[in-house]
């Protein structure tokens, strides 16, 4: 069963590591840190037994949600638990009362888009040259999921 909590600072060495493993580009300890001093953010962990295993960045206002950050540890990939870690923020940001939630997926990146798809997300949008890539830049896809 995959538990969720409140990321406390005291996770931030574990969620950096898996941070870093699971990304070429990874955000730094510091947008952590801020993401966890404002109130319109929602920073989870989820533990399997003992195993802090996946995290999620959410931010949210005037009545829209938007999905920062949802990582697995990459060891654990392809189990289903990012699919029970999102299914749990659209749940969230409906208790939000947001009518939507938004987020960018790299165009590169299969696995992910296959999971927001298949989880009714649409593509509405693309931000051209938004992401770090080893070659320069990477575009990204904007995703909706309407929530009403």
């Amino acid at each position: 069963m995959l538990g969720a909590r409140p990321m406390l600072e005291a996770d931030l060495p574990t969620v950096m590591a898996i941070e870093e493993q699971a990304y070429p580009h990874p955000w730094s300890r510091g947008i952590f840190e801020d993401c966890l001093r404002v109130k319109a953010y929602e920073c989870l962990v989820y533990e399997d037994g003992n195993d802090l295993c996946a995290y999620s960045v959410m931010s949210w206002g005037a009545g829209e949600a938007h999905l920062l950050n949802l990582c697995v540890r990459p060891e654990r990939q392809g189990q289903g638990l990012g699919r029970a870690v999102l299914e749990q923020v659209i749940q969230l940001a409906r208790d939000k009362a947001a009518s939507n939630l938004f987020l960018e997926v790299r165009l590169s990146n299969r696995a992910a888009r296959h999971l927001y798809e298949s989880a009714g997300f649409n593509e509405i949008g693309r931000r051209f040259d938004y992401y770090p890539a080893h070659n320069g830049r990477e575009d990204a896809l904007v995703f909706a999921l309407p929530l009403l």
